[in-house]
C-alpha cells in the first residue's frame, strides 16, 4: 500500500484545512486509515482513524484533544481519506501522517504498516 498526504499549510488560529490521503496499490477489505501528529520535539501521536469492516461498515475515532473540531470523512472511489480540520488552534502545529493497517483501528504507531511522507500544518496565533 502507498499513501500520499497532502494538504498541510499556516493557518491562523480558528481557521481550517483539509488534509487528503490517497491510497493506491494493495488494500483490504478490513483496513484502518489513522491520521497521526508529531510536534517538535514531541513524540507521534494519534490524532484519527477511519475503520472499516469487510461489509463496509466504517467507524471513526478521535483523540480527545479534536474531537467536535475534526472531521474525517472518505471517498471510496478515489481511495481517498480526508481529514477536515476545524477552529484550529497553535497546539495543532504539527506534521501530519496518514497510515494503514490490516485490521481494526490501533492508536498505537507501531500497528501501522504503512505510512505517508507526512504534511506540515502550522497554525499561527
Amino acid at each position: 500500500v502507498q499513501l500520499q498526504a497532502s494538504g498541510g499549510g499556516l493557518v491562523q488560529a480558528g481557521g481550517s484545512l483539509r488534509l487528503s490521503c490517497a491510497a493506491s496499490g494493495r488494500t483490504f477489505s478490513s483496513h484502518t486509515v489513522g491520521w497521526f501528529r508529531q510536534a517538535p520535539g514531541k513524540e507521534r501521536e494519534f490524532v484519527a482513524a477511519s475503520s472499516c469492516s469487510g461489509g463496509n461498515v466504517c467507524y471513526e475515532y478521535f483523540t480527545d484533544s479534536v474531537k467536535g473540531r475534526f472531521i474525517i470523512s472518505r471517498d471510496n472511489a478515489k481511495n481517498t481519506v480526508y481529514l477536515q480540520m476545524n477552529s484550529l488552534k497553535p497546539e495543532d502545529t504539527a506534521v501530519y501522517y496518514c497510515a494503514y493497517r490490516a485490521g481494526i483501528v490501533v492508536h498505537t504507531t507501531t500497528a501501522y504498516d504503512y505510512w505517508g511522507q507526512g504534511t506540515l500544518v502550522t497554525v499561527s496565533s
